[in-house]
């Protein structure tokens, strides 16, 4: 499973909102660089901010619950409505490493460097832990400044809003889809450089495309988006869509391939070459009446299966009986002569 996020903010897996606030709270002016200069206190630092990321977003805490740090990153789970996830076909992609943990303590106490004036609350050197057991809770809001309640003023105007994610949709054929494969995106973004002033710039992000994903799947990339003054960057994210194929249909894991049959071979019998995803061609013998409109399956030709890729879906073929246009007497006469009769009655 992973970090125990639960343990790292000393909680219950039951715990709710409010108290995976109170624990993030108590935990990182415990454990602030600032203020713990012991080994390992960075560190810690660090983790607590991940498992308040974590368990204070529903949808990554519900991932979490159900297949731990890996299922995060896209190993065992996906997430939101999509492949094979919690809700259905919503994918998002959690990287640790992408957690700045002195961005998640300025987000929660709305400061630039709120740690520096906790001091002052009991006299210098004190611990803003021995004050309260929640010696922010009186400013509300997230993490306590601003809220419904709370007390507002300054600190309130400077909380940052993230703007709303930029969406991008991803065309991937169904030969990536099956193999897998990695994407290299191009996205231009406003920066901020040290001169204060907002120039565009590109970036080249890399998507790991896994074997198996569905259309809709959704791959995010956090605070990728513009550099705006008091503003957090938007999220990116990348929607997974099916690039139209010439000769498949997409059908979940399955995959259907239309071919068409003469009305001869569909009575009287013959063999197909059946191209795969692969490449490759199968056999497939017709020894009885084909009709129309029937199907025939192929097992474990199709796509990779979004949670177990080792295993696959069916290739589906069904079959469009072409008829002649028409038919010499002599032909009529022969298939009188040989068909047998309906009765219709």
């Amino acid at each position: 499973m992973g970090k125990d996020y639960y343990k790292i903010l000393g909680i219950a897996r039951g715990a709710n909102e409010d108290e995976v606030k109170k624990a993030y709270r108590k935990m990182a002016l415990k454990y602030h660089p600032d203020k713990n200069k012991s080994p390992g206190a960075e560190e810690k630092f660090k983790e607590i901010a991940e498992a308040y990321e974590v368990l204070s977003d529903p949808k990554k805490r519900e991932i979490y619950d159900q297949f731990g740090e890996e299922g995060l990153k896209g190993g065992s789970g996906p997430s939101g409505p999509s492949p094979g996830g919690p809700s259905g076909t919503h994918f998002h992609q959690f990287n640790s490493g992408n957690v700045d943990p002195h961005e998640t303590f300025r987000m929660f106490f709305g400061d630039e460097n709120p740690f520096s004036g906790f001091f002052g609350f009991g006299g210098p050197g004190q611990d803003p832990m021995d004050i309260d057991d929640d010696p922010f809770g009186h400013f509300g809001g997230r993490g306590g400044f601003g809220g419904p309640g709370g007390m507002g003023g300054p600190r309130s105007q400077k909380m940052k809003r993230q703007d709303a994610p930029v969406m991008h949709d991803l065309q991937i054929s169904l030969e990536e889809i099956a193999k897998g494969t990695t994407k290299k995106m191009k996205i231009t973004r406003k920066v901020i450089g040290a001169d204060g002033v907002s120039r565009p710039e590109d970036k080249v992000i890399s998507i790991d495309i896994k074997p198996g994903w569905k259309a809709g799947t959704k791959i995010t990339f956090p605070k990728e988006g513009d550099q705006l003054p008091n503003k957090v960057p938007a999220d990116i994210v990348f929607v997974v869509k099916d690039k139209p194929h010439a000769m498949y249909k997409r059908e979940g894991s399955d995959v259907r391939y239309r071919v068409k049959l003469g009305l001869r071979e569909a009575l009287v019998g013959t063999t197909l070459m059946i191209p795969t995803l692969e490449g490759n061609k199968i056999p497939m013998k017709l020894t009885e009446v084909v009709k129309p409109g029937s199907v025939k399956r192929i097992q474990g030709q199709g796509l990779p299966l979004p949670k177990t890729p080792s295993k696959r879906g069916d290739l589906l073929i069904e079959f469009n009986i072409q008829f002649p246009d028409s038919l010499s007497r002599n032909a009529k006469e022969i298939l009188s002569d040989t068909l047998p009769r309906t009765n219709y009655s």
